[in-house]
């Protein structure tokens, strides 16, 4: 925004990094003041690209830190230069700074309080639970509130669907479907896109579809739709260059696989089983279908504050309970650098929005408020201690299945990684089909799982 009573030039990023904003300030080289909500496509660079494994490590752009910025535009005034130096500002409300600084006050439990925790004379086992899918609720509906979708299906096509959800079936995903399901227009159809490298064989497709079939157990007036992208790894060239890209300033492998799953999942284009009443997907045809969604909802935020990844295990088997707590505040305090604007721009590049659920502030700030032996049980088995208070949430909905779901992540083999790259630099079509007939021998089969 421009003030031109001060000739001040006035821009940010929120508190979180949920948007992209990249910025190139001025060097020797390129003098420039630049801000844009994404990278230039490589072809622009290619005459001085350099490349680390495959992958671009030119750095021109990085990411905007988050906060509020002003800088000076005026001549006049600065010595011949037309802009002055940037200036970032504080933020003034109080509550985000609590959360910038992601502060918990209740880290150790006595035993007592840890014995309650795990069942042994608490009276009340779900209040916290109920006090996160309260916030969780309002969070949804306040990201597909506007009145597009609060009016009646009947005035659109046949078979609509406004909101889409990057899904897997697994935790995170489940929660958001079954809480859209209660915000939106039940004549609406919904929308669950899901990506597989190996077909219906893929752990990813098959929780989808098991995920799909609760659903409808715990809602069966709602249409759900069930969009499964299958991607071929023998004709991924042009893609993945487009996809590096749209991920700069992010340069490893794991940002590369990342952004290829998620561009794929949210440009909506795959197959989708003829519905019919009292029937399995397994006996129905397919047929081509390309999501018309704007919004997608994504499931970001949540393994961070709740104590989803495995080396959340790993710090708290070495250094317990305080260790847990700061190894989830720095992943909430680096998650605009290392998720946000990457997945923003993989998601944007479709023309839709990627809106983050469990990064609504109220969300973030219920959490915090809990104590963290509520939040996760490290010492519990996997699918049970880890995000323990999302699975009471899951609970709450009627999703038992789903509340039992081990933790999986968006990821791929290294070996997967290093064919993607040496495949889009050789370009060479011969070796990547031989490449992948022998991973199929060698039964590594290459899947994508969105835990979202």
């Amino acid at each position: 925004m421009r003030q031109n009573s001060s000739r001040t030039l006035w821009f940010g990023r929120d508190a979180f990094g949920r948007r992209s904003l990249l910025v190139h300030r001025p060097t020797e080289e390129d003098p420039r003041f630049l801000l844009s909500s994404v990278a230039p496509t490589l072809a622009e660079h290619s005459s001085d690209l350099q490349f680390e494994n495959g992958v671009n490590q030119r750095k021109y752009w990085e990411e905007l830190t988050c906060g509020i910025y002003s800088v000076k535009i005026d001549a006049s005034i600065l010595n011949g230069h037309l802009i002055g130096d940037i200036q970032r500002h504080e933020w003034k409300n109080s509550m985000v700074k609590k959360l910038i600084h992601w502060e918990r006050t209740h880290v150790e439990p006595t035993a007592e309080e840890l014995n309650l925790s795990r069942g042994f004379g608490k009276a009340s086992p779900s209040v916290p639970a109920e006090k996160v899918l309260t916030v969780l609720r309002e969070s949804v509906l306040r990201r597909t509130c506007h009145k597009f979708f609060q009016t009646t299906a009947c005035n659109f096509r046949d078979r609509f669907s406004p909101v889409a959800i990057l899904f897997s079936g697994g935790l995170d995903s489940m929660i958001i479907a079954a809480i859209l399901d209660q915000c939106i227009d039940p004549r609406f159809d919904i929308d669950l896109l899901n990506v597989s490298f190996d077909g219906p064989a893929a752990p990813d497709r098959i929780s989808a579809r098991a995920g799909k079939k609760e659903l409808r157990r715990i809602a069966p007036s709602r249409r759900w739709r069930l969009v499964e992208i299958d991607a071929d790894l023998s004709n991924l060239s042009s893609e993945t260059k487009h996809v590096m890209s749209l991920i700069h300033p992010a340069n490893t492998y794991m940002d590369l696989n990342i952004g290829i799953a998620l561009w794929l999942a949210a440009s909506g284009d795959g197959l989708v089983y003829e519905e019919r009443d009292n029937e399995n997907d397994e006996d129905l045809q397919l047929y081509n279908y390309k999501s018309d969604a704007r919004i997608v909802l994504v499931g970001s935020g949540a393994d961070e504050q709740c104590a989803g990844y495995g080396r959340h295990k790993t710090k708290y088997k070495h250094g317990s309970w305080l260790r847990l707590d700061e190894e989830m505040r720095l992943d909430m305090q680096r998650i605009w650098k290392r998720n946000l604007g990457r997945d923003d721009r993989c998601i944007a590049d479709h023309g839709k929005e990627a809106r983050f659920p469990f990064l609504d502030e109220d969300v973030i700030n219920v959490l915090l408020d809990i104590p963290l032996w509520e939040i996760a049980d490290l010492e519990q088995p996997s699918g049970t201690g880890d995000k323990k208070i999302l699975r009471e949430v899951a609970q709450l909905l009627g999703l038992h299945e789903a509340s039992a779901l081990p933790k999986r992540a968006i990821q791929v083999c290294t070996f997967i990684a290093s064919f993607i790259c040496s495949y889009v630099e050789l370009g060479c079509e011969l070796y990547g089909v031989l490449l992948c007939f022998f991973l199929r021998k060698q039964f590594l089969f290459f899947s994508i799982f969105l835990s979202l």
